[in-house]
């Protein structure tokens, strides 16, 4: 089966930052500018672009279009972004601005209906849902919002069915233990998603830190795998991922 490879770009304050376990205070940044790190992933043979607004990610109000749109220009990666998608008309925007498609992601959690009704009206493809999880105490994996700063009463394993029934196709899903840890992914979280729900096309994220995790994430039945800090800390080469 084959897997696609989404090279992370996350923004803040207009720079490629990371953050460690989603938390605003443990930052590193990067020197590349964002476009010149997409021009990088795009020369080593990427064809698509997971880019994320950090700061709209918080604080909502998408601030990326204009970077949004001379990325598609200079490069020609297709681009799912997303962060403070707030309304039908961001995405609207944002899908005029050259996204290929659109990551929603506390609004998915606080307003599942709402979401629900933008698949009808744009269609399984043009929107992403990420569903960030971090597992509580009890084994429930709960759903933080805002940036993961924030807890909702909300569980993966009670809002995704809904989402499966009302034509989701692609959903994003990051374990936000092991995100920016390099910690290995969760495969056993990817085998039940990929198990419980074959219609969706499940992205992989957070710990990657060798192609031995891109293989175990395909082998789990994930249909594509973002790559985050384990490419920007040199310890995985983008041509050797897309090569395997």
């Amino acid at each position: 089966m084959s897997s696609t490879v989404y090279p992370a770009i996350d923004v803040r304050d207009g720079r490629v930052v990371r953050l460690r376990q989603g938390d605003y205070a443990a930052e590193t940044r990067y020197p590349d500018t964002p476009l010149a790190l997409a021009r990088r992933y795009a020369e080593a043979g990427a064809r698509w672009l997971h880019l994320v607004d950090l700061d709209a990610a918080k604080a909502g109000g998408y601030t990326l279009a204009p970077l949004l749109a001379e990325i598609v220009r200079e490069t020609g990666l297709q681009v799912q972004t997303g962060g403070g998608v707030r309304s039908r008309a961001d995405v609207e925007a944002l899908l005029a601005a050259g996204a290929t498609r659109v990551v929603v992601g506390s609004l998915a959690v606080r307003e599942p209906s709402r979401v629900m009704d933008w698949l009808e009206a744009f269609g399984g493809e043009a929107l992403t849902v990420a569903l960030d999880t971090r597992q509580a105490a009890d084994g429930q994996w709960r759903l933080p919002v805002h940036g993961w700063t924030e807890t909702s009463t909300h569980t993966l394993d009670v809002l995704l069915p809904r989402y499966a029934q009302a034509g989701l196709r692609h959903l994003l899903c990051t374990d936000i233990a092991r995100d920016g840890m390099l910690a290995g992914v969760n495969l056993g979280l990817y085998r039940h998603l990929c198990a419980e729900y074959p219609c969706l096309q499940v992205q992989a994220s957070g710990g990657v830190r060798g192609i031995a995790d891109v293989i175990g994430a395909r082998a789990a039945g994930c249909a594509s795998v973002v790559l985050g800090k384990a490419l920007l800390d040199g310890h995985l080469s983008l041509k050797d991922v897309l090569a395997c």
